[in-house]
């Protein structure tokens, strides 16, 4: 392939000219020769690279660099590092050479990221050690996660010169690490276009759906931002403010779980947009001013009080300010609208980390102190929890990542922000780890209350303990907090560690005896297929002979058999016999891979599949190749921790193939409603009906209905015909 190289090397300065002109405002001359000398370095090292779609590489670390700049806010360190993100690993660069170009600091964050970017490459699913090493390094800089979220951001903004498999992969992976990072890091804005360019890549179809009704409905919504500006700008500028008022789209992402949620159709969602209102002011007026807008705005239209949000009081522990409320707008439909200072936006688009230590001229305020604590959060569950797997680990600091706030207040009035569902005893931890183990109950505004009691809002928790109370198992059923799950798992684990060791002991001679060499592969494989949680409950099931000999025989046997399928879909596919010949009924409805194989298979129970379905194969340790929708519930974490058991699957002949499929109805109760129901499906259809309930209340029917479903086009025509009953208001699929 030929490239215009004379003008590449223009494009190329063009685009470092535009890095550069979003930073030289903000940083001096000796900062500017710092990025510079980065940008020689990088240009030089990746001088004979191109990307996937053909493009120089070099494109890449710039446009990395320009969202650290840009869209995070960091300074010429980071911005540095960015253009320096894949030199060690991709060129003859060292470490040590980064480190004497630029010093130990910069050398040490490209060497953090060169650590992740290795681990992709190699396709390691988050259930290995590796990934427990990427959480790791927030204990040493928290740059290095904050660039390798921008070196995401721009791999998912250009991801369609990626094999489908892979772009798959990628935003299942995007969307269960790096969205709920930046979330809690404060990056609203990039935590939603990653998810939404995942949902793009999972889900085109619903994603193709949402942008084309946002677009088409773009012209009205300008036409109600214009209105509610005329209405509430004259009001404003009376009283002299200051400010500029927007409207934005909600994410693609947002809506599309509110439809899942309500279980409600695209126009069915009220406020799929929002205005925001952002004032200048001084730090001291501040406040006064968002309560002084909020109060101009409630004049003008009604607001609906049960969805009022006062970040300004109490900010979010990210540091995120504003005040939201949702009135009714001029076209009387509801809209959520956002009051804000500029100071306040600038941390709500950028998010609090880019405040954090490394802003010149940044004073440390209370949210900086928020956002440090969940920092030593962080890195006390990544050092206590050693005996949970990476996927759980991950599980446990994505709820922390994710929950909404509850504001508390100690007997001496210092407030405290934990997770919603918090409970008396994860307040205990909070204060102090020792108060936890030896907590005994609490009291909460002056009354006894047990240490299950759930906070609530302006609670204010006096703890009671005891020097003789221990922690139970049964605590790990409420608490909510890694904190408190952590310490309360890592004492009841030290009272098992000597008949986990006892257990091991017995593991390893029996292993042995099979000439199967102990490593953490092979007990991994184990705990799967005994379906275990840990590698320690399979230490303990051997040391009690719950599990012996013949057990561990049937493990050899059906790896035997897993191996041997597993081969098929490597990299490098050999052919090889069948292991099990398929029964004959299904040899033509599925087939697998890229050579359309067929094979052996069932449908997994965690979602309905049925004919015209996207689908894929995901083989399983001990039960062969399971069936799944590409809508399935598990879908993503599937793709994103076992990439490498995922195939590839496609319909053969569908026609022949009847499936199970439950669906829910809703509407106006009348006289004949069920009989109409009936005739469409039994009659109009001709479909099979194997149950159906329906349950009436105040005129409001609900019905669940289990039918026979020959392919995907039946269930969207019966669909359609149900919904042009009298009276019904929604049907839709459910999931098993």
């Amino acid at each position: 392939m030929s490239y215009d190289l004379e003008q590449e090397n223009k494009e190329i300065l063009s685009r470092y000219k535009d890095l550069i002109s979003n930073t030289y405002r903000t940083l001096d001359e000796e900062n500017n020769k710092l990025i510079r000398k980065a940008f020689d370095i990088a240009l030089d090292a990746h001088k004979d690279q191109r990307r996937k779609s053909g493009e120089p590489y070099i494109y890449h670390p710039i446009a990395v660099a320009k969202i650290v700049a840009t869209e995070i806010g960091l300074g010429a360190t980071s911005i540095a590092c960015a253009l320096l993100h894949d030199v060690i690993e991709d060129s003859d660069y060292t470490y040590e050479d980064l480190k004497k170009i630029f010093g130990e600091k910069i050398a040490g964050i490209v060497n953090g990221l060169t650590k992740i970017s290795i681990m992709n490459h190699q396709n390691i699913s988050v259930q290995s050690e590796n990934y427990r090493k990427l959480l790791l390094t927030l204990s040493e800089d928290f740059r290095v996660i904050l660039i390798k979220i921008a070196d995401r951001l721009h791999n998912m903004r250009t991801l369609e010169s990626m094999a489908p498999d892979k772009q798959k992969k990628i935003a299942s992976e995007t969307v269960y690490i790096y969205a709920p990072m930046a979330h809690r890091l404060g990056l609203y804005n990039i935590k939603s276009e990653l998810e939404d360019l995942s949902l793009k890549y999972n889900n085109p179809e619903i994603y193709n759906e949402i942008t084309e009704k946002l677009e088409l409905a773009k012209e009205s919504r300008e036409r109600y931002i214009e209105e509610f500006k005329k209405e509430v700008s004259e009001r404003l500028h009376e009283e002299g403010l200051n400010f500029k008022i927007k409207g934005r789209a909600k994410a693609i992402s947002s809506i599309y779980r509110k439809m899942l949620k309500q279980g409600v159709s695209f126009e069915e969602v009220f406020d799929n947009y929002a205005i925001r209102i952002i004032y200048k002011s001084d730090a001291k007026n501040e406040k006064f001013l968002a309560w002084k807008i909020y109060s101009i705005v409630t004049d003008v239209y009604h607001s609906n009080p049960s969805r009022m949000r006062d970040w300004i009081t109490q900010p979010r522990s990210t540091g995120y300010e504003s005040l939201h409320l949702t009135v009714l707008g001029p076209d009387r439909k509801w809209i959520e609208v956002q009051i804000r200072s500029e100071r306040m936006d600038e941390i709500a688009e950028k998010g609090v980390a880019a405040h954090y230590k490394y802003k010149e001229g940044y004073k440390q305020s209370s949210d900086d102190r928020n956002f440090e604590k969940w920092v030593t959060e962080i890195r006390d569950v990544l050092e206590q929890q050693q005996d949970l797997s990476t996927s759980e680990l991950l599980d446990n600091i994505k709820l922390n990542l994710y929950s909404k706030e509850v504001f508390v207040f100690t007997p001496k009035g210092e407030i405290k922000i934990l997770p919603t569902n918090a409970t008396a005893l994860d307040f205990a931890f909070s204060v102090h780890s020792d108060l936890g183990m030896k907590c005994l109950g609490a009291k909460i505004n002056g009354k006894l209350v047990p240490i299950s009691y759930i906070l609530q809002n302006g609670d204010q928790v006096d703890i009671l303990s005891s020097q003789n109370q221990k922690p139970k198992s049964d605590w790990l059923e409420f608490v909510v907090t890694s904190k408190a799950k952590s310490k309360i798992k890592s004492y009841l684990n030290s009272q098992k560690n000597q008949l986990v060791e006892e257990g091991k002991e017995i593991l390893q001679r029996k292993l042995r005896h099979a000439k199967i060499n102990f490593n953490d592969e092979e007990i991994n494989k184990l705990q799967k297929f005994f379906n275990l949680k840990s590698s320690q409950e399979l230490f303990l099931k051997f040391q009690s002979n719950e599990l012996d000999v013949s057990s561990l025989r049937k493990y050899i046997e059906s790896k035997n058999v897993f191996n041997n399928l597993l081969s098929r879909f490597r990299k490098s596919p050999t052919k090889s016999q069948h292991f099990e010949e398929p029964k004959e009924e299904n040899l033509d409805m599925i087939v697998f891979g890229k050579d359309e194989e067929k094979l052996n298979y069932s449908y997994a129970k965690c979602c309905t599949v049925i004919p015209g379905d996207k689908i894929f194969g995901f083989i399983t340790i001990s039960d062969g190749i399971k069936v799944h929708s590409d809508n399935c519930p598990n879908a993503i974490n599937l793709r994103a921790q076992y990439d490498y058991r995922v195939i590839p699957a496609k319909w053969v002949n569908a026609e022949s193939f009847k499936n199970r499929v439950k669906i829910e109805i809703e509407g106006l109760d009348r006289m004949g409603m069920i009989n109409d129901i009936t005739t469409v499906i039994s009659g109009s259809m001709g479909m099979d009906m194997k149950s159906m309930s329906i349950e009436s209340n105040n005129g409001v029917f609900t019905g669940n209905i289990t039918l026979e479903v020959k392919n995907k086009g039946q269930l969207e025509e019966t669909f359609k015909k149900l919904k042009s009953i009298n009276g019904v208001s929604r049907v839709r699929r459910l999931q098993s």
